[in-house]
């Protein structure tokens, strides 16, 4: 389209004239880097041939619009546009970077609405690591909860133990880990959801199958196994069984990489297992087993969200550890919940439920 008397551009010289002198540039004018604005003003008469037409259509004055194409040109040393008293036309440069300035204006926009998208909380991508001893159990809360509540959230799951979580949250592999505390590693925030006990498991014959008085010495002397090396909840029993006064010299001689496989060897009579209370229904729904609960203080574990501290979605995840504990409410556990909320204090079959504070 050709532009009127009235669209020429204000610093008129001859083609030639012009083109020669832009052409050639100044050292420091080739120094400088072009401008959204200037890129903006370019593509838009690039578009219209017309810089009325162009200004109207990016929201300013013929003239600003006028300065920033001779800015741009300025600044890469090459003429853009060329000027008659009739007519804009694209000279041959202009032609080839008209495209490449429109890639890189579209290239902002979509940067602009990512960055949107990540200011949105809970959409995109959240890379979650759980611990073998946690997912099986947990995991049907934490989908239904980001199915139900966080349908745009993009939820990728990683089992991994708790080594190997720690790592990846710190390569930044991972964003949030669901697993047992304390961690006791500097950098890592922990956020608390739930206490939770342990859990006696005998084949069904077995003298302390069913109580629910069992005191912690009783573990000092009986066959227990668990599971392999570098499982968390391995190391959490051998701290209960050292506090309950078991010695070293009562080895530990079967172990399982699962918790499925553990109470198997349990049911086929090869000694008892401590399970965590979310466990106890999925695994003990199967051979001839026996559940028994200890005597009040009971050994327990602690499950919590871990983040890098700092994070920058630090304010999201807390607001969906608020959201898990909620989720959670009908397990048989205690959660951590801000005060003077109720908390679920499930004990033995049969025991009533009490309150509590965050523990």
């Amino acid at each position: 389209m050709a532009g009127a008397n009235r669209d020429t551009h204000p610093h008129k010289g001859t083609p030639s004239s012009r083109g020669a002198q832009v052409g050639k540039g100044t050292p420091s004018g080739r120094g400088r880097q072009p401008t959204l604005a200037q890129l903006r003003a370019f593509a838009a008469v690039a578009e219209h041939l017309h810089f009325r037409d162009a200004a109207a259509a990016i929201g300013t004055s013929q003239p600003a619009l006028s300065g920033a194409v001779s800015a741009l040109e300025e600044a890469l040393g090459v003429q853009l546009v060329e000027r008659t008293t009739r007519k804009v036309l694209l000279s041959p440069a202009g032609e080839r970077l008209a495209a490449r300035a429109k890639a890189v204006l579209d290239a902002v926009g979509e940067l602009l609405e990512e960055a949107e998208a990540v200011r949105a909380p809970f959409t995109g991508v959240l890379r979650l690591g759980v611990i073998p001893t946690v997912a099986p159990y947990l995991l049907p809360n934490v989908l239904k909860l980001v199915q139900d509540a966080y349908p745009d959230l993009d939820l990728q799951v990683h089992e991994e133990q708790t080594s190997s979580l720690l790592d990846g949250l710190a390569a930044g592999r991972l964003d949030l880990l669901l697993l047992a505390v304390p961690l006791g590693v500097p950098g890592v925030t922990e956020l608390p959801l739930f206490d939770e006990d342990f859990v006696l498991v005998t084949p069904d014959e077995h003298w302390l199958g069913g109580r629910t008085d069992i005191p912690r010495e009783a573990l000092r002397e009986l066959p227990l196994l668990l599971l392999d090396e570098g499982h968390c909840l391995r190391d959490q029993a051998l701290d209960v069984c050292r506090e309950a006064g078991r010695g070293p010299d009562t080895p530990v001689t079967t172990s399982a990489a699962g918790l499925a496989t553990l109470v198997q060897l349990v049911a086929g009579g090869l000694g008892v297992t401590l399970l965590p209370r979310t466990a106890v229904e999925v695994e003990t729904g199967r051979g001839a087993l026996r559940t028994g609960y200890f005597a009040d203080p009971a050994p327990s574990r602690r499950i919590a969200l871990a983040m890098r501290a700092g994070a920058a979605r630090q304010g999201e995840f807390e607001e969906f550890a608020r959201a898990l504990r909620s989720a959670l409410a009908g397990l048989p556990v205690r959660l951590h919940a801000p005060p003077a909320a109720v908390t679920r204090c499930a004990g033995p079959p049969g025991a009533s439920s009490g309150t509590a504070g965050a523990c």
